[in-house]
């Protein structure tokens, strides 16, 4: 049962277009960032703006970034993380813009590899699609070299399970590789897909993600041409679905505690996908950390299984696990992997299961230190009972539901 609802809550052929020639590509120029320790600390409810000890500077004057006077059509757009889960709805939104969109994906991707390359440029057309691998930096920038300039970029990238060593090589190092690769095709702006939880970093992955906002940071304040967004969602619809078809079938709804213990403001992907899309050109959202849910009140886990069973007509039946459990879990993990180096993701994999099971997806209030439903911006108009009852009426395949493809 504890395994069903960690499941429920982690985050989670065309030819391809000819390169632009509008623009000459500019001389390519590699960037390098100082090692930092990211100050954790001073994050606790931060709205706007990093957290880098470098202040960065105000959004350049227009001039500065003349793509910001293009229209969609004219700019081009870098995408990392292109075929994963929130990294498709981005792409198919820039396209839906008007934007031209350079994605870039693996040569084999998706569960297992299971997707072709074939599969992917028919999925993502017609963005204009480069195999490459964001883990290697040289072979990234080579083979972006002759698919520039590109006027901005967007990073989805993130780690699938949230290991200690993937959170360094994907959250931080590939991220890293993209951002050098877009600035080398002339980027002058960098969104970045972050989450929430960050605030309170107590795992692996969210220190890697907060590094890297701190390089981020640190490249803007280096260069006034260059502007960046930090996006940080907070649950998806799909990362809270997963119990739909189980409950669908006449089990009852699992949570931990009392189901009060977690709240957020889910956003749907497509909404999510929209809000990146307007980072490009508002200049409102450049150098800034940008928190980011979806329209309506928190939710928490009881409030989420009581709407489920409404839509079904159906009286609430819940399970409520001791969150205890997980910490005798995560206390023997813990102490196996000092012993068994090899059981170190184990242990952090109960770690992120406690942090989901306990901690709200929420904006931190820096007064009260408490997570705050009025602090977290809401945005855009689907709701999660739209979503439920949409997988209640369709069905979605339990799998479908439980994928997190993002990598």
């Amino acid at each position: 049962m504890a395994a069903l609802l960690l499941s429920s809550r982690l985050p989670t052929a065309t030819a391809t277009a000819p390169a632009s020639t509008s623009a000459p590509r500019p001389s390519p120029r590699f960037i390098s960032f100082p090692i930092t320790t990211t100050k954790s600390c001073r994050r606790r409810g931060r709205i706007v703006a990093s957290s880098s000890a470098t202040s960065p500077p105000e959004p350049s004057p227009a001039a500065a970034q003349p793509f910001r006077s293009l229209p969609p059509s004219e700019t081009t757009v870098l995408v990392t993380g292109a075929t994963g889960y929130i990294g498709r709805y981005v792409v198919r939104e820039l396209l839906r813009r008007g934007h031209r969109v350079l994605a870039v994906a693996r040569p084999r991707s998706g569960i297992r590899g299971k997707n072709s390359q074939d599969d992917v440029i028919a999925d993502l057309a017609p963005a204009r699609v480069v195999f490459s691998d964001v883990t290697d930096p040289s072979a990234l920038r080579a083979d972006l070299s002759n698919h520039g300039p590109v006027h901005a970029a967007v990073c989805c990238l993130a780690s699938r399970g949230g290991g200690v060593q993937d959170s360094w090589r994907v959250d931080y190092r590939a991220t890293l590789h993209t951002l050098q690769a877009a600035r080398s095709l002339g980027a002058a702006h960098f969104v970045l897909l972050s989450a929430v939880c960050v605030q309170k970093p107590l795992l692996e992955f969210q220190r890697a993600k907060l590094r890297f906002e701190d390089e981020l940071a640190a490249e803007a304040a280096r260069d006034a041409a260059f502007t960046y967004s930090v996006v940080r969602p907070t649950a998806f619809f799909k990362s809270l679905g997963g119990q739909v078809e189980v409950v669908k079938k006449g089990n009852p709804y699992v949570m931990f505690g009392d189901g009060r213990l977690c709240a957020c403001k889910p956003i749907s992907e497509e909404d999510l996908a929209s809000f990146i899309a307007d980072c490009i050109f508002d200049q409102d959202k450049a150098n800034k950390v940008l928190p980011i849910g979806g329209p309506g009140k928190a939710l928490t886990p009881l409030e989420q299984g009581e709407m489920l069973f409404r839509l079904l007509g159906r009286e609430p039946k819940f399970i409520k696990v001791p969150i205890q459990i997980m910490d005798g879990v995560i206390w023997v993990l813990d102490g196996l992997a000092k012993v068994f180096p090899g059981l170190e993701d184990a242990a952090e994999f109960g770690k992120i299961g406690r942090y989901y099971a306990s901690e709200s997806m929420l904006v931190l209030d820096p007064e009260t230190g408490e997570y705050s439903d009025e602090l977290t911006p809401s945005y855009g108009t689907d709701t999660l009972e739209q979503f439920f009852d949409k997988v209640i009426r369709e069905g979605m395949a339990g799998q479908e539901l439980g994928e997190q493809t993002i990598f």
